[in-house]
């Protein structure tokens, strides 16, 4: 038994098994929905790094935003179309902890830079007057570098943990890989301890996070109340992060209800659905957005067009 156990190298994908009569009409429309967030977010990305008036702190975060919607991204969507043609939903046990990996350290990542967003227009509009010496190049790169590397190593230190836990079934009843959805075909639940630990942990930490977030917010609508020149910076500028943010903790708290309590009385069309929302919705809609409530970027947008065509 301990021999079997140890030695599986692929999973099977469940998720999927209920799609084979509409394969074809939900492939184009995975297509397209891949497509169309790969546009906006591109579109956003390279209009920031052409123009440089907006070679701002604001600006460089919103990038990494959507640098980040297009790394999440990419680690699901192409499995996803490839299986939508497969009769066989599999992938290699490698292939599932990078994709585990990938996911958890997209929406980490997500969360940290929301936060850094809050900390950026907190000082923008709480402190003006020490806004370019508080927020500097070598600050920025710092925030970004920690967005992007923490929540990716606290990722890899979990799918590491995952990696050394013997296995009783190759059947995930998902579409894509999570960790936790793996750490569950666990044999001996005892193994899984450390596991659980270090994820009590990452949601002590992203909580504080979160925390930060509203209490930034809080002070910042605080200072706003009592100034029209505030208010309009409030609205121009924080109103898209909290969209944002709202977007997010939706759609996540979503995927985390179905994932920890895994209701049965919901058909599997809906299950996949609420599975791939925040996949969807926050990496499509938030570019959308910055692109259009953002001035300087709408209008950046505009004039390429405009010269295009």
């Amino acid at each position: 038994m301990m021999d079997n156990v140890s030695r599986i190298r692929i999973f099977f994908l469940s998720g999927l098994n209920e799609t084979n009569n509409h394969r074809f009409t939900l492939f184009f429309l995975t297509l397209l929905c891949y497509c169309l967030i790969f546009l906006v977010n591109i579109s956003v990305i390279v209009t920031i790094i052409m123009d440089k008036n907006l070679h701002e702190p604001m600006y460089i975060l919103i990038c990494a935003f959507c640098i980040n919607a297009l790394y999440g991204t990419t680690g699901f969507y192409p499995k996803l179309l490839w299986d939508l043609l497969s009769p066989v939903h599999v992938i290699s046990y490698s292939g599932c902890l990078v994709q585990a990996q990938v996911g958890g350290s997209f929406v980490c990542s997500e969360l940290t830079i929301l936060s850094v967003m809050a900390y950026d227009r907190y000082v923008a509009i709480c402190r003006p007057l020490e806004y370019h010496s508080v927020m500097s190049k070598q600050r920025l790169i710092m925030l970004v570098c920690y967005a992007w590397l923490a929540p990716f190593y606290i990722m890899a230190i979990t799918i590491f943990l995952t990696s050394r836990l013997k296995l009783c079934s190759p059947y995930i009843d998902k579409f894509f890989c999570v960790n936790w959805m793996i750490v569950k075909l666990a044999c001996f639940p005892a193994e899984t301890a450390i596991n659980s630990i270090l994820v009590y942990i990452t949601v002590i930490i992203y909580f504080f996070h979160g925390f930060f977030i509203v209490l930034s917010y809080m002070c910042l609508i605080k200072k706003c109340a009592s100034s029209i020149e505030n208010r309009a910076k409030f609205m121009q500028t924080c109103v898209p992060h909290l969209t944002s943010l709202f977007i997010f903790l939706v759609t996540i708290l979503f995927e985390l209800m179905f994932m920890w309590f895994n209701p049965k009385d919901f058909p599997q069309t809906f299950k996949n659905f609420v599975s791939m929302e925040f996949l969807i919705i926050p990496t499509l809609l938030n570019p959308l957005i910055y692109g259009f409530k953002l001035s300087k970027i709408r209008n950046r947008i505009i004039v390429a067009l405009t010269l295009k065509n």
